[in-house]
């Protein structure tokens, strides 16, 4: 067997960056998906830069950047219709004691580009917002269990989410008792679950799409069974939403939640997101309703004018640029161009691409077609060192066809690789140092 020589660190600066970010923040990251341990050892580069859809390394090194801010940046970095509008409100003032006339046409816009909506509030981050949904759901039904779909990876860094995940510590376990799971696309086993917790359900969560499509009248039968058992149906639009259509998953499908839930692409990277639904549920967070108030969601920060300012910006530049289509057409030519080279390769089982077009991952399965990390990181390995940064295949809009063309030409010298791997039958020969890890485990 021939071992792959390691090749000497490329990185140094952002080698001793990464040192020195462990030191004062834990993790060494404001996220854990942006962590050191998601790359190969001695390849996490520490960003510089970005423009469009490339970003620069401290060390000076350019790449082509895929899942751009975590799926948020759909647009490209620095884009110029939402830099304008942010620029143009930055002298204005950033944040008042009474609310801007911004939060007005805000709210307008939003709803007009979502408009199975009735009424949104905006905050920072997701978790703000699906938080804000479940205790309005509570609040609503006078129930205590949150139904969520347990086959999606993440809802919130709060209690009622994290509790069910394999990183519960601090958090007491009569917390996550109060969430329940259900299977994507199986309404028999929701409805058993429901039944089983008959009149304690206060809301259905889930993203209506993920890595597959819904299975047909799937989406149809959630809303029935929420009518029937008197629970809330929320769809988290996070990722859905803007990249499946300008209106979210609930415009391409035709499915009303009670609530949903925005964020990230709704800013292009600034911190901003949307709790919508239902007049008749979110008034009861407002001051004309009758019934007991719910603290909803009360943010110092959640109306900073030119976060508004981008995510009016963004809205706008979908609709009118067809930003939707062109993310499809992009993913689209990806994935053809991977799967290509992937069975030319020979390794056409092994590096599958899965997902919607516009929301694109990979998977990298062992020589039993298992999924395997020591493989995630040989094929992370090549990517990085051809100059792709890629932990994801999903796209933003700024890519150019010749950037895609780049891309498949570095995936195809990384299925060369990976098929030597496989007929070596020892990854960690080539894996140049310890594998990557999952976000979520109990021990570092």
């Amino acid at each position: 067997m021939t071992v792959p020589d390691r090749p000497d660190s490329t990185l140094p600066r952002s080698t001793a960056a990464n040192a020195r970010l462990h030191e004062l923040i834990p993790g060494g990251a404001h996220t854990y998906a942006k962590g050191d341990d998601q790359y190969p050892d001695g390849m996490a580069p520490v960003i510089s830069h970005g423009h469009g859809a490339h970003v620069w390394d401290i060390d000076g090194n350019s790449y082509i950047e895929y899942g751009s801010g975590l799926r948020s940046v759909s647009l490209g970095h620095a884009h110029p219709r939402v830099l304008e509008a942010v620029r143009r409100e930055l002298g204005r003032g950033a944040n008042f004691v009474r609310p801007s006339i911004l939060e007005l046409d805000a709210a307008e816009q939003f709803l007009a580009t979502v408009p199975t909506a009735e009424m949104v509030k905006f905050a920072k981050n997701g978790s703000d917002v699906t938080t804000a949904a479940v205790r309005l759901a509570r609040a609503a039904t006078g129930r205590p269990l949150v139904a969520i779909c347990g086959d999606q990876p993440f809802f919130s860094t709060d209690d009622w989410f994290i509790g069910t995940t394999p990183m519960p510590a601090g958090i007491p376990g009569r917390t996550t008792e109060l969430t329940v799971n259900f299977p994507y696309g199986d309404l028999a086993a929701t409805e058993a679950l429901l039944r089983e917790h008959d009149g304690q359900v206060a809301c259905l969560m889930l993203e209506a799409a993920g890595q597959q499509e819904p299975p047909p009248g799937y989406l149809a039968g959630l809303r029935s069974l929420a009518d029937r058992f008197g629970c809330v149906l929320i769809f988290d639009e996070m990722i859905t939403g803007f990249r499946w259509s300008e209106a979210g998953a609930q415009g391409l499908y035709g499915v009303v939640p009670d609530l949903s839930t925005f964020g990230k692409a709704l800013g292009n990277g600034f911190a901003v997101s949307a709790l919508a639904g239902r007049r008749a549920l979110l008034e009861q967070g407002g001051l004309r309703d009758s019934r007991e108030r719910v603290f909803l969601l009360s943010t110092t920060h959640g109306a900073e004018t030119h976060s508004l300012a981008a995510a009016m910006a963004v809205l706008r530049t979908y609709l009118e640029e067809g930003i939707t289509a062109r993310l499809h057409a992009l993913g689209e030519r990806l994935a053809a161009g991977v799967r290509e080279v992937a069975a030319g390769m020979g390794v056409g089982e092994h590096v599958v691409v899965r997902g919607r077009a516009s929301n694109l991952v990979f998977a990298t399965l062992d020589g039993e077609l298992r999924p395997s990390q020591e493989y995630r990181t040989l094929f992370l390995r090549q990517l990085v060192a051809g100059g792709v940064l890629g932990p994801s295949f999903v796209v933003s809009s700024a890519l150019s066809e010749e950037d895609i063309d780049r891309t498949v030409e570095v995936v195809a010298q990384a299925c060369a690789t990976y098929r030597k791997a496989l007929d070596a039958e020892d990854p960690l020969a080539w894996t140049g140092g310890r594998p990557v890890r999952p976000v979520f485990r109990r021990f570092s």
